[in-house]
C-alpha cells in the first residue's frame, strides 16, 4: 500500500506534467492562470512539483 506521501507526490507530478504539456501544446500555463505570473504561492507549487519528482525518482529506483 502507497503511503498519503507517494499519493501526495504523484498528484503534484501529475498536475506539473499536465501543466507543461498545456504549456508546450497551446502556451498556457494553469498555475500561473490561477494564482498568477511569479507570485509567491507559483513559486512554491513549482517547488513542490520538482521536490515531488525527486522524491518519486527516489521511491521508483528503490523497489
Amino acid at each position: 500500500m502507497k503511503s498519503a506521501l507517494d499519493i501526495i507526490a504523484l498528484i503534484l507530478v501529475l498536475v506539473g506534467g499536465l501543466n507543461w504539456g498545456l504549456v508546450g501544446a497551446f502556451n498556457f500555463n494553469v498555475v500561473e492562470a490561477i494564482f498568477g505570473s511569479g507570485s509567491l504561492v507559483s513559486m512554491i507549487i513549482y517547488i513542490l512539483v520538482g521536490i515531488s519528482a525527486i522524491y518519486g525518482a527516489f521511491v521508483f529506483f528503490q523497489e
